[in-house]
């Protein structure tokens, strides 16, 4: 039996492994045709991809009556995106470069989003109304790419009439781009089905073992729904791609803090029960950003002590949990 689930890890993390890969082409392939960008695609399209099961968590605990766990989920998410996904790519790479303006605005609005959702439940309520300023902060942040492309379509809209409008759009149908896009959430839901199966499989092999399940929901659970960030984040640097590492890493703190919550207080109003736990979540995400800012803003990269600090920041974040 264990000698199948051996097998099973060794063949869907390799599944995993490949899934990214492919999207890596996709991604490339996209931002050349459609002239957006390859940090554009990654803060939008994949970051909400790699932040599905955050999504799903935040549905399901919103319509079953418990949109606490939602908040919780996304603010442990973001911390381990920040300190353990980033300082393991650059621990393991040696260093990670950072350039491109995104440096100025994304980081910055990434930074607003993790603590926008405890500032709207401040009065101890994250109702429908704050819900919909959080959806309507991502609506916002997502637009804000496509800026130059709106304006192009404006000014082809006031200057053509509707029936040679569509005739025009049907014969420019850029079908290469589709299958792209295509094949990269074939890739993306690889990725996330072959985490599930390595999740499951590292259960019932920690279960065989006769390790304690709570030890497997800290580790294997936790490492398991990091596993498509991680994988894409190493293969992505290790490509030369780093607009991709980051348009992930931060497009994904943005999705989780205003998409994922949003939707999660407008199906049910969040109600903070102990208002301390949050807040010492928010500001150990806040010390740690702000270090990791610091890092890559001074000189441009990521260097592998710099990494180290990151974790270090990480494991003592956990163990302040468990003693406090």
């Amino acid at each position: 039996m264990i000698s199948f689930q051996i097998l099973g890890l060794v063949f869907f993390s390799f599944v995993l492994i490949k899934s990214a890969e492919w999207v890596i082409v996709s991604l490339r392939r996209i931002a050349r045709k459609s002239k957006i960008g390859v940090f554009a695609i990654s803060a939008i399209i994949l970051a909400v991809g790699t932040s599905l099961p955050e999504l799903f968590v935040g549905i399901t605990s919103a319509i079953e009556g418990s949109p606490n766990i939602s908040l919780g989920v996304v603010l442990g998410s973001n911390i381990a995106n920040t300190a353990v996904i980033t300082g393991i790519v650059a621990l393991l790479l040696g260093k990670i470069n950072v350039h491109g303006d995104y440096l100025k605005r994304d980081v910055f609005t990434a930074l607003v989003a993790g603590v926008l959702p405890m500032a709207l439940a401040a009065d101890g309520i994250l109702g429908r109304v704050d819900g919909l300023v959080l959806l309507f902060v991502y609506a916002s942040y997502t637009a804000s790419f496509f800026k130059e492309k709106f304006a192009e379509v404006t000014n082809q809209h006031s200057q053509e009439s509707f029936f040679y409008k569509f005739l025009r759009e049907i014969n420019h149908i850029d079908f290469d781009i589709s299958k792209e896009y295509g094949k990269m959430f074939v890739s993306l839901a690889l990725m996330l089905f072959s985490s599930q199966m390595i999740i499951q499989s590292s259960q019932s092999m920690a279960i065989s073992f006769g390790i304690p399940i709570f030890v497997i929901s800290l580790i294997v659970l936790a490492i398991g729904t990091s596993l498509p960030e991680l994988i894409f984040s190493l293969k992505s640097v290790k490509n030369g791609e780093p607009k991709m590492f980051f348009g992930n890493l931060l497009g994904s703190t943005i999705a989780n803090s205003t998409l994922i919550v949003g939707l999660t207080a407008v199906i049910s109003p969040i109600n903070i029960v102990s208002f301390i736990d949050y807040r010492n979540g928010v500001i150990a995400f806040v010390v740690i950003f702000l270090t990791f800012w610091f890092f890559i803003r001074s000189k441009h990269r990521l260097d592998r002590f710099e990494a180290l600090i990151l974790v270090l920041m990480y494991i003592v974040f956990i163990v302040l949990e468990f003693i406090f």
